[in-house]
C-alpha cells in the first residue's frame, strides 16, 4: 500500500514487519536468495563480466533465467549493466557499491557453508538413518 511517497504495510507492532508478504525487503530478499541470485551475487564479487562469461560461469543457468536474474538485481540497484554499442552489443556487469556490500555478506555465509560442510552431511545422514 503506498502513503503518499512511502510505502507502508501492516505491521503488529508499528516497526517494518519482514515476515509480511508486502514488506519491500520480502522482495529484494526473494531476488538476493534466487535459485541464481546468489551465484550471480558471488561471481560479480570477483569482478566484472559480460553476460556469456556469466553464463559460463555460473554452471547450469540458462539465458532466460541469467536476464530475468540480472534484470532483478539491476532493478534493485545491486548491480549495473553498460552496453557497448557494438555489432552484436556487448553487455558488461559489475556490482554496485550496495551489491558489494551485499556479496560480501554472502561470502561470508558461503564460507561458513563450506567450512561446515562435512558436519552438516554427516548431520544429514543421521537424521536420514
Amino acid at each position: 500500500m503506498l502513503v503518499g511517497n512511502q510505502v507502508a504495510w501492516p505491521s503488529t507492532r508499528g516497526e517494518r514487519e519482514v515476515f509480511h508478504r508486502q514488506c519491500p525487503a520480502v522482495q529484494v530478499l526473494d531476488h538476493i536468495t534466487s535459485r541464481w541470485g546468489i551465484w550471480v551475487l558471488l561471481a560479480l564479487n570477483e569482478g566484472e563480466l559480460r553476460f556469456f562469461e556469466l553464463r559460463e560461469r555460473v554452471d547450469g543457468v540458462s539465458e532466460k533465467m541469467l536476464s530475468q536474474t540480472l534484470k532483478n538485481l539491476v532493478g534493485d540497484g545491486l548491480v549495473w549493466r553498460h552496453v557497448e554499442p557494438t555489432v552484436p552489443p556487448q553487455v558488461t556487469y559489475g556490482l554496485t557499491e550496495l551489491g558489494e556490500g551485499t556479496a560480501r555478506h554472502l561470502g561470508g555465509m558461503f564460507d561458513w557453508i563450506r567450512g561446515n560442510a562435512e558436519t552438516i552431511m554427516d548431520a544429514r545422514a543421521k537424521a536420514e538413518a
